[in-house]
């Protein structure tokens, strides 16, 4: 194991986690066979979700989610909408809990520990697993204080000028931006702006990055440059992204989860259909649903 730095737990008396994203070997790793006959180590289990259901109110909006995300790998959730995706993902760092009536059921591990926990901290959970959301959503403060918003308000202030010149270097934004840190980031285009919010949840070294259809609004040269910002990035975190573009999920993602609506029950309610290595849910799903889907028969 190499060296690893200190933090807090996710809660007064939880028991301590795993570090971020220096920590190796946490779980016993998984092998697999392959065509080589070789077994090969599957990456350690980062999020583990066991027969997860969400409620709003009366309304559910998931049942019976179960689905493994691994460490260092990107894996995208893919459906129509009102599936369920960017509910799941939420569920990842508790961001439903300010929602009028949102409950859930069953349990979602991280590296192990319940993130539902009734002693757990949330601010740590927000911490460790960033969120990047569907539009640029800068602070109207300039770029330099965007991304040290965070470091400061969590006592990083040692070292500041280089954690930013780090976040901005790692969101591929620094040699755009690094004549006019001082100038209003409402000023950036809307993918500088989208690389913006990722340099700022990446400033305070979290170990997963959500992000929520992050260039549904952007044009194709921004979306391509979100793309390429997405491989550089997975080797350092583990980053699990929502799209509506199938095209997108087979270029970015390692690992592709299809959801859908059930219709047996009175209402339609969000579901995992099925998951796998992105190649093979595109080329042979084992699921007719989400071959029609990923075909384009529906959706």
């Amino acid at each position: 194991m190499s060296e690893v730095e200190p933090v807090r737990e996710l809660g007064p008396s939880a028991a301590p986690v795993p570090p971020r994203v220096r920590l190796r070997g946490a779980q016993p790793a998984a092998t697999t066979g392959s065509a080589d006959g070789q077994l090969h180590v599957a990456p350690e289990v980062v999020f583990e979700a066991e027969e997860v259901d969400v409620f709003y109110g009366a309304k559910q909006a998931l049942t019976d989610v179960s689905l493994r995300i691994r460490r260092g790998q990107i894996t995208a959730l893919i459906g129509p909408s009102g599936c369920g995706k960017t509910t799941f993902l939420r569920s990842l760092n508790r961001m439903n809990d300010s929602v009028a009536g949102f409950r859930i059921g069953g349990r979602i591990l991280y590296h192990g520990h319940d993130l539902y926990g009734g002693r757990v901290d949330r601010v740590e959970v927000r911490r460790r697993i960033g969120m990047v959301f569907q539009k640029p959503n800068p602070f109207p403060k300039s770029i330099y204080d965007n991304v040290a918003w965070a470091p400061r308000n969590l006592g990083l202030k040692a070292g500041l000028d280089e954690r930013v010149e780090g976040a901005l270097r790692g969101a591929a934004l620094w040699d755009e931006v690094k004549d006019r840190l001082k100038d209003s980031a409402l000023g950036l285009s809307g993918g500088q702006q989208q690389r913006l919010c990722i340099a700022r949840a990446i400033a305070i070294e979290p170990d997963v990055l959500l992000l929520d259809e992050p260039a549904s609004a952007l044009d194709p040269i921004a979306t391509a440059a979100i793309e390429e910002l997405m491989h550089s990035l997975k080797g350092r975190f583990t980053i699990v992204i929502v799209t509506h573009n199938m095209q997108q999920a087979a270029r970015v993602a390692d690992r592709t989860a299809f959801f859908s609506l059930e219709t047996g029950g009175v209402k339609p309610v969000g579901s995992l259909i099925e998951v796998d290595a992105t190649e093979k849910i595109f080329s042979s799903p084992q699921d007719p649903r989400t071959r029609d889907y990923v075909s384009g028969r529906f959706g």
